[in-house]
């Protein structure tokens, strides 16, 4: 994932995470208990650095195996 879409991705979790947590108390309590796991997986995959590195590894192991 690049980080275009992985800010895109986690974006929209944060959002909504955000927004069924707001909603909650004039709603059902289970849009808290969708809204706080949207909350966080939208912050890990905003913080997640490792992965890039990881396709990084990657795409330089490919170039090399072009070049030979």
């Amino acid at each position: 994932m690049n980080i275009l879409s992985r800010t895109i991705t986690g974006v929209i979790f944060v959002v909504a995470g955000l927004v069924l947590a707001v909603i909650a108390p004039w709603a059902k309590f289970i849009t808290l208990i969708y809204g706080i796991p949207l909350l966080i997986l939208g912050f890990f995959i905003l913080l997640n650095k490792k992965e890039d590195k990881i396709e990084q590894i990657k795409s330089e192991r490919r170039e090399k195996n072009v070049k030979r």
